[in-house]
This record gives structure tokens, C-alpha cells and sequence, in this order.
């Protein structure tokens, strides 16, 4: 049975399962296939404790992080009212298949309603199928303002 938190960063523990399971997830294929870097590790909890706006969720199997979400608010303008964008989420590949996934993003879901968000939002590799279907299946479509124009693509530049 898992259970989820939402994460203290302050609170070693919850700062050790973060980094324990974003080095996992980095290590995945899907996640880029390297690890953390140790300055990383050693900074992320603090600075992600430091931004307004964060929220991140820890699921744990049997004491052990199982399942990350970690999620930043943003606004959209066309509603005018918050959103969450879903940054970073894995579940560890031993606990996959235990229903962490759709259980952190009803999870999420929730928090954003009780923050006055209008909507979720994500990104996916458009090769990463599992993760698609999970979204899809969680109520995630594509996103379109017309569907005569296409749907949005995400896109960066590194700084």
C-alpha cells in the first residue's frame, strides 16, 4: 500500500527520497540516462524549498520512495487563474504497475483544485508511449486552441 506526501523539503527525509528518486528518474532512458550531478544533489532540496509556487509530491511503498511529482505554478492568462505544470514525474521501475502513477496524479489533481487551478499541464516525449497512455487515460489531451492549427509543441533554449 503506498502513501503519498506532500513533500517538507526541510525534512531529511522527504530531501533524501527527492534526490533519490530525480537521480533515478535521470538515470532512466526516458529521464536522459545520467545521473545527477553530486552539486545537484546536494542543492536541489533547499532550492526547490526556496521557490514559491513548488509543490512535490512523494509517494512511499513500504518506506521507500516509490513515486515522484514534482509541479510548478504557472498562470494562464486566457483563464486568468492558476495552473500546474507537471515538471517532473517517475516512479521508480520496481514499483511500477501498483497504480503510483495514477494515484500521484489524482493526487495532484486534487491540490491544484484546492489551489483555484484551471488545469494541469505537462510535457512527454512523444516516443515515451506508457507515459502517454497513462496521461490519456488520467483525462491529459494534446493541447489546441483550434485544431485547424495543429497542437501545441514544447520547445527550449538552453540559456
Amino acid at each position: 500500500m503506498s502513501t503519498i506526501v506532500r513533500a517538507e523539503l526541510n525534512r531529511p527525509e522527504h530531501a533524501t527520497a527527492l534526490v533519490t528518486l530525480l537521480d533515478a528518474y535521470a538515470r532512466d532512458p526516458m529521464g536522459g540516462g545520467e545521473g545527477l550531478a553530486d552539486e545537484v544533489k546536494q542543492r536541489l532540496p533547499g532550492a526547490l524549498a526556496a521557490r514559491a509556487g513548488t509543490h512535490v509530491l512523494i509517494a512511499f511503498e513500504e518506506g521507500e520512495p516509490a513515486g515522484i511529482a514534482v509541479a510548478f505554478e504557472g498562470f494562464s492568462t486566457f483563464a486568468c487563474a492558476p495552473l500546474l505544470n507537471l515538471h517532473d514525474f517517475a516512479v521508480r521501475p520496481e514499483f511500477r504497475g501498483r497504480g503510483i502513477a495514477r494515484a500521484l496524479l489524482e493526487e495532484l489533481a486534487r491540490q491544484g483544485r484546492e489551489l483555484g487551478c484551471c488545469k494541469l499541464t505537462l510535457e512527454v516525449l512523444d516516443k515515451n508511449v506508457p507515459a502517454r497512455r497513462l496521461y490519456r487515460a488520467s483525462g491529459f489531451a494534446d493541447y489546441a486552441l483550434d485544431g485547424a492549427f495543429g497542437c501545441a509543441q514544447f520547445m527550449q533554449r538552453w540559456l
